[in-house]
Order: C-alpha cells, then sequence, then structure tokens
C-alpha cells in the first residue's frame, strides 16, 4: 500500500503569497483605472460627433417630412383658393354683364320715355357689316313687328338711322355714319338748317360733319344737333349729337363744322324702332 503524499504551506509561505496577491490586484486596478479614462474620452469624441450627426440627419429628415407636408396643404389650399377666386371672377363678370345690360335697359327706357309720342318695338342687334363701327347693321326684328323701310331707328341718346331693308323677322338699318348717309337737320336753339354728312374716317376721330348751315346767328359748342322738320324719311327733333367745332366758310353766309354724336356706334346691341314714316317732303 503506498503512502499518500501530502502538500503542505507554511503560514509564512501563505501569508506572503496572499500579501503579493493583494499588491497585484491593488496594482491591476489602479492600472485598468489610468487606462480606461482616457480610452472612454477617445471612445466619446468619436462616438458624440457621430450621435450629433445622427441627431441632426434625423431632424433635418424630420423637418423635410414637415415641410413636404405643408407643400402639400399650401398646395391644396393654393388649388381651392383658385377655384374660389375662378368662380368670384366669373360670377363679378356676370354681375358686369347684368349691370351693363340693365344700364343699356334703363337708356332705352328713358329714350322711350323722351319719344313717346311714338309708337317703337325694340329689337336687338345680330350682325353687322366689317369693321370698327355699326355703319351697317342687321337687327331681329321685321315686318312680323311692323317694321318698314324708311323707319328711324333709335338708341343711346338718339338717332342711330334708318331701316333699308326688311324682312319678316329681320331689318337691315343703315346708320348715320355710313358714307352713304345725310340728313337734313336744324339747331334746337334757333331752328337753323344743316345737312349732317356720314363719314366713317371722322368717325375715327368721334365726330361728324355738318354743313350748309345758313345763319347769321352764333353757334356756340355744345348746341344741339336734331333732326329737322323739313326731311322727308327722319321725323322731327330726334337729337343727333351736339356741337363740338364750327367755322364761318368763305362766302360768309354759311357754317360748317363738327358733331359729337349723341349714340355710340362702336358698341350698339339694342335699338328701338319707331313704328311711323315721315310724312311731308324735303330732304
Amino acid at each position: 500500500m503506498k503512502k499518500k503524499i501530502g502538500f503542505k504551506i507554511k503560514s509564512k509561505h501563505l501569508l506572503a503569497i496572499m500579501t503579493c496577491a493583494c499588491i497585484s490586484a491593488i496594482a491591476l486596478t489602479a492600472t485598468e483605472r489610468i487606462s480606461i479614462a482616457p480610452l472612454r474620452n477617445a471612445v466619446g469624441m468619436l462616438i458624440v460627433p457621430i450621435q450629433n450627426g445622427i441627431n441632426a440627419v434625423g431632424s433635418y429628415l424630420t423637418d423635410l417630412q414637415s415641410g413636404f407636408q405643408n407643400v402639400q396643404q399650401l398646395a391644396q389650399e393654393n388649388e381651392d383658393l383658385q377655384a374660389q377666386v375662378d368662380s368670384l371672377t366669373e360670377q363679378n363678370s356676370l354681375l358686369l354683364q347684368s349691370q351693363q345690360e340693365l344700364q343699356r335697359l334703363q337708356e332705352l327706357y328713358q329714350l322711350d320715355q323722351n319719344y313717346s309720342q311714338y309708337d317703337k318695338v325694340a329689337a336687338q342687334v345680330i350682325s353687322k357689316d366689317p369693321g370698327n363701327w355699326y355703319s351697317s347693321f342687321t337687327i331681329n326684328r321685321g315686318t312680323d313687328s311692323g317694321i318698314q323701310v324708311d323707319m328711324n331707328v333709335i338708341s343711346g341718346g338718339g338717332l342711330v338711322g334708318i331701316v333699308t331693308e326688311v324682312g319678316s323677322d329681320w331689318a337691315v338699318v343703315r346708320a348715320i355714319i355710313d358714307d352713304s348717309s345725310s340728313v337734313s337737320a336744324m339747331t334746337v336753339s334757333n331752328s337753323d338748317t344743316c345737312i349732317v354728312s356720314g363719314d366713317l374716317r371722322l368717325m375715327d376721330e368721334g365726330k361728324l360733319a355738318f354743313s350748309q348751315m345758313n345763319t347769321e346767328n352764333e353757334v356756340a359748342v355744345g348746341e344741339q344737333i336734331v333732326t329737322s322738320n323739313i326731311s322727308d324719311k327722319y321725323l322731327p327733333g330726334i337729337l343727333i349729337g351736339n356741337v363740338s367745332e364750327v367755322t364761318e366758310d368763305t362766302n360768309h353766309l354759311t357754317k360748317t363744322g363738327y358733331i359729337v354724336p349723341a349714340v355710340d356706334f362702336q358698341h350698339l346691341q339694342e335699338v328701338l324702332v319707331i313704328l311711323q314714316l315721315k310724312e311731308t317732303g324735303g330732304n
């Protein structure tokens, strides 16, 4: 039978070993504390900027998403506002047209009252000759409404012209501004007669010419010129316009000049046809 081998450490040796172990542990702990702190600082310097960058990118993306949502919202609001503007513009246009139509109808009504001694029928202009001016145009009333050739036509402030052709539901009107038109007229103040001649070139300056005014009286600017009682086609007393310029002729017996028409011959839409023919003779 073999003998057991025993391992014994003396107390002083054990104490020395334990002392060395404690000293080593203390040294190791101190070494770890000294070496880890710079490492932590280095790691912090590296990680913190990255973390800040990640946070900044996150904030930017969040702001970008919020901005995109705001842009979409603003675009929708702008579209809604544009629709409202379009609707209001259309309503305003319709209202303006209604106001203009009402004004024209009020003028026609007033004109009807001014010449209440005549029976009249209202008509709309449905076509015109080429050019800026309503020198010759067609209306939507004819013999079915009692209209005949040579009936006088008025609108706005006074005389427009005369019917030259007529059908059952249409009629052609030659305006006093037409180059072929000639109207026997007179002054309101003293009934001095003259001839008002159409001239489309003069209408570009907004005026008509008058001539052969045989008078010794002064003719003032602003004098009203109306149809005379010696015309065989135009009823007497219908306003033609107002004198804007007057000159004495070289014979010192007659005067010539210019008239501003009472009617807007560039924007005719409605007219009144007087259902009565002139019966007496003249020019």
